[in-house]
């Protein structure tokens, strides 16, 4: 297990719609470990792969007392509204007020490739939502008004130039 670089905006790996997982296998298991260690060592409650640099459709979550694997993943529906701040590992953590679904559920694959389908609403509904927006290439700043965006993407660069 190891702690990996969280790979930053506006790197091109961000902006790409992942390849599929297509091996459930000891490699996949250590680099969700790898994900998981990575999330925690930054304080964070999802990491997609995308965010360690790497193409796939993969992400991980412990958030609201919801913790899992998610491969392949895609938001079957949503249901309501919510909106809230949200921030990204790969944003410096810069928040903004984004609207998401209240409730969504998620479909997706887990470590030995059984398909699931999971339900959760708040919190974790914003989490599968934003994490599911990582492996289509989405930031959630792409959702944000451009005033808004450009703001945030202005507080980030400054943010970047003081360390």
């Amino acid at each position: 297990m190891a702690v990996r670089k969280i790979t930053e905006y506006p790197e091109p790996v961000l902006g790409i719609v992942g390849k599929p997982v297509e091996n459930f296998d000891a490699d996949l298991a250590a680099l969700c470990d790898d994900m998981f260690d990575t999330m925690y060592d930054a304080d964070g409650v999802g990491l997609a792969a995308p965010q360690i640099g790497l193409n796939l459709r993969l992400f991980v979550m412990d958030c609201d007392g919801l913790k899992l694997v998610a491969a392949n993943p895609e938001i079957v529906s949503t249901e309501g509204e919510q909106s809230g701040q949200e921030g990204c590992l790969s944003v410096g953590k810069v928040p903004a007020v984004v609207v998401r679904g209240a409730k969504a559920r998620l479909r997706a694959q887990d470590l030995n490739g059984v398909w699931f389908e999971q339900d959760a609403e708040g919190y974790a509904a914003r989490c599968f939502q934003h994490e599911t927006d990582h492996c289509d290439g989405r930031l959630f700043i792409d959702r944000l008004p451009k005033l808004r965006r450009d703001m945030v993407v202005k507080r980030f660069k400054k943010e970047k130039s003081w360390k």
